[in-house]
């Protein structure tokens, strides 16, 4: 069976052969065990299809822009809607993303926002799960037609195919009207065996299969009440940008910093590498913190950590790959430090104590960075290629002709239904005047 370390030398031979310019922070990915395990997972542990998988997910992130994607620049109305949000977990434990779909209708909203804003609650679930499992809940209740919008459906489908590995539980459809059973039957045709395994049709009674009834929302029939409200995620732990002047004098005492003012880099093993060294001259322990304004850019280890009472540390910068720095760059980096208690300080204590800082001195130390003239390969233009269309559209094009086909004749029935009414009351009203009138004439001739 194919393990981590096989797939990622196959992705890195295929890398040399073909140098795409990937995101740095996707490159990164390649490092981590469990998101390679999830890849392989997803096809079968097949080093070819994990490795052409791969390239698909960097380079559609690069085109989406998705490492980019922040509260900052999507639309925000859109997300504090409600129409997309996370919340409960199934019976696996696995989160809900439940789709409210009859608060979103087709073509009132700009899609390739609504496109951008599902990639921000992807990338922060799959943050915040830890890559884990999550559930696609879509919520039909009191659902018509003009609910349906193949596209988004399409799009959610997509990603969990091609651009999120391993990362579907179930796709749970609550209440779904009989209107759009013909939509949702030929999308379960469109998945693979084990898509069409995870597809869940339930009503209020089959619900509590999936969903148990203290993590299902009231309006479900459930025990939890919540009601949504947007909550920003908490990114504490994650890289910061960070600004600073260019200039400027070392304000602190706590520590001593070796280069005081700018970090030489230098080529080593094909790496682009600059270092620096801290020492703690306070009498009690420190604790310290790096950050850099291109936190893309650069790699920092360690980037965090304590100092007892005369310790030193080195610190060791390394640029990430697909980046070239010029000789008088403007890239910053910034070192923080503050006192604390005692040195085996945990990891939560001193969680705490930063967010508490305010209240502490915290002393600061800039660094300029110096990066060798040297020759640099030029990197080839990489054209992009344009997604091959698949007969999926085709279909779910079809379907939405058909849904209108659907709808007009359905106004053609509605009318029909109308007629065919008028018409029995016509006919009962003649049948009563008419059986009214032979009844007068027998009564006229018996006399």
């Amino acid at each position: 069976m194919a393990s981590p370390a096989d797939l990622r030398a196959s992705f890195h031979e295929r890398l040399k052969e073909s140098d795409p310019d990937f995101h740095p922070l996707d490159l990164e990915r390649i490092k981590d065990d469990r998101y390679l395990r999830r890849v392989l997972k997803h096809n079968e542990h097949s080093i070819t299809q994990s490795t052409d998988m791969l390239f698909e997910i960097f380079a559609w992130r690069k085109w989406v822009e998705a490492n980019d994607i922040t509260e900052s620049n999507i639309r925000m109305d859109y997300v504090k809607e409600g129409i997309i949000f996370p919340h409960g977990r199934d019976i696996d434990g696995c989160l809900l993303l439940i789709i409210n779909c009859k608060k979103h209708v087709k073509g009132q909203k700009d899609f390739e926002e609504i496109k951008r804003a599902i990639i921000y609650w992807f990338d922060r679930i799959e943050r915040e799960e830890n890559g884990n499992k999550i559930t696609l809940f879509f919520d039909l209740d009191n659902c018509g037609l003009t609910n349906m919008d193949m596209d988004l459906i399409n799009y959610l489908v997509l990603l969990f195919k091609s651009y999120y590995p391993y990362f579907l539980n179930y796709i749970i459809i609550y209440q779904m009207p009989w209107v759009m059973s013909a939509a949702f039957k030929l999308i379960k045709s469109l998945l693979p065996a084990r898509g069409v395994e995870k597809m869940k049709f339930v009503n209020n009674e089959a619900l509590k299969e999936f969903v148990a009834p203290d993590q299902a929302l009231a309006c479900w029939g459930g025990q939890d009440k919540y009601v949504f409200e947007f909550v920003p995620e908490n990114k504490e732990n994650g890289s910061k940008k960070v600004t600073f002047a260019e200039h400027g004098e070392q304000s602190g005492e706590l520590l001593a910093v070796s280069p005081s003012e700018t970090i030489y880099f230098r080529t080593e093993r094909d790496e682009l590498t600059g270092e620096f060294k801290i020492t703690n001259l306070d009498q009690g322990a420190v604790s310290y913190k790096i950050r850099t304004t291109a936190p893309e850019k650069f790699r920092v280890r360690p980037s965090s950590g304590t100092l007892a009472a005369g310790a030193s540390k080195t610190i060791v910068i390394v640029v990430q790959p697909g980046f070239t720095m010029r000789t008088n760059a403007k890239d910053r980096f910034l070192v923080l430090a503050v006192r604390i208690p005692k040195a085996d300080m945990t990891q939560k204590e001193l969680s705490t104590l930063w967010q508490d800082s305010a209240e502490n001195k915290v002393d600061e130390y800039r660094l300029k960075c110096y990066f060798p003239e040297r020759e640099r390969p030029r990197n080839p233009n990489i054209q992009e290629e344009q997604a091959e269309a698949e007969s999926v559209n085709d279909i779910l094009n079809l379907v939405e002709v058909k849904q209108a086909a659907l709808e007009k004749t359905l106004g053609k029935m509605k009318l029909l239904q109308y007629f065919l009414i008028l018409f029995t009351g016509i006919t009962i009203l003649i049948s009563t005047i008419t059986f009214l009138n032979v009844r007068q004439c027998e009564r006229f001739c018996s006399f």
